[in-house]
């Protein structure tokens, strides 16, 4: 029951659920409130939206929201086109030719450090759901991560969320990023094709695909961000992961748009609450499975609890991937981020109240 658009560009390659109140939240909720009383003529309903890897189950709460109609049933027409990263998909709104995009939180920080203005609206994933895997093919004998040296790790393109956790990992291991070759893969086949051919020597990505690797043996995990305990154990706290975001001045310009969004992202994120296997493969898209439901389906379990239940953002999580990117990037100036201007929880807060998430 697919009532929105996708399009496919080929060239593209334990966390609290109270109610927080922080000034920012409060803030958001006082300027939005006015505007919401009634949809204006100045408001849109068409929508376009960008996602990097739109099959990985990083995505799943924005697929679900689609398939089941919900942004139809907020008066929206939303197309989402679908490129090979999060980067690209960054890009395409900071270039204009999409709306809103459904990314990585840590790109805010990033593109503020870049004097560029984006804010977090609803929260898709509470945990990252990405695994460093080194492969058993390539290195059969690796013991440390200083025998990455001289490698070349697959990331689902350069300067991705797993492009950074891969830098992380490195770092912490005494290899430097200029130490190894990054490699763009994707987050689907593509990605699965170079670990079994031998092109990459490790890879950091997401679920499905890093599931599959390791069921079947042909990586060993190094890291692993998929649950709220190995997220906690890798970034040293609650880590905001997939969120809908925007440019500032969209967010200000079209709130009723905004709420809307968040209504149906928050209305999946209810629906995935109860969500048993059965109805999982009846909604995704047949190609997202890989060809193997009970694999895609042993992801999922593996991944549900990184799902966000209300698509609040934690007060602490932009802290934390402020941390994880300034360890990661010497020249990013963690005192120049104004954190309060990474996130709002207004629309959020309207929404979980709605669906009683």
């Amino acid at each position: 029951m697919n009532r929105s658009t996708t399009r496919s560009f080929p060239w593209s390659a334990p966390v609290s659920r109270r109610l927080f109140t922080s000034g920012s939240a409060l803030a958001a909720l006082a300027l939005a409130a006015p505007n919401l009383r009634a949809q204006t003529s100045s408001e849109k309903t068409r929508i376009s939206v960008s996602v990097g890897g739109k099959s990985a189950l990083y995505y799943l709460p924005l697929t679900i929201s689609e398939q089941l109609g919900y942004f139809k049933a907020e008066g929206l027409e939303v197309e989402i086109s679908d490129f090979a990263s999060g980067a690209r998909a960054l890009q395409a709104v900071a270039d204009g030719t999409s709306d809103v995009c459904s990314g990585a939180f840590e790109h805010i920080i990033d593109m503020q450090a870049k004097n560029q203005m984006f804010q977090a609206f609803v929260l898709q994933g509470r945990a990252p759901q990405i695994a460093f895997g080194v492969s058993t093919r390539n290195l059969p004998r690796y013991r440390s991560v200083a025998d990455l040296k001289g490698k070349k790790i697959g990331v689902s393109a350069p300067g991705s969320s797993t492009n950074m956790l891969a830098n992380l990992v490195l770092s912490r291991g005494g290899v430097k990023p200029t130490d190894v070759s990054f490699v763009g893969v994707g987050t689907s086949t593509d990605a699965l094709a170079a670990l079994r051919s031998g092109q990459i020597d490790a890879m950091s990505n997401t679920d499905p695909v890093m599931t599959m690797l390791e069921q079947k043996g042909e990586v060993k995990i190094i890291s692993d961000t998929r649950t709220l305990k190995g997220t906690a154990e890798v970034f040293g706290g609650a880590m905001p992961a997939a969120c809908l975001y925007a440019p500032l001045g969209f967010i200000q310009k079209y709130p009723v748009a905004c709420q809307s969004l968040a209504n149906a992202i928050v209305h999946g994120l209810k629906w995935l609450q109860t969500a048993g296997p059965g109805d999982i493969i009846k909604t995704v898209p047949e190609s997202y499975l890989l060809g193997d439901r009970a694999l895609y389906l042993a992801s999922f379990s593996k991944v549900r609890e990184s799902i966000s239940l209300d698509g609040i953002i934690p007060e602490d999580g932009p802290r934390t991937a402020l941390r994880a990117l300034a360890s990661s990037n010497s020249e990013l100036r963690p005192d120049r981020i104004d954190l309060a201007k990474t996130y709002t929880n207004a629309f959020a807060l309207r929404a979980k109240a709605r669906f009683n998430a």
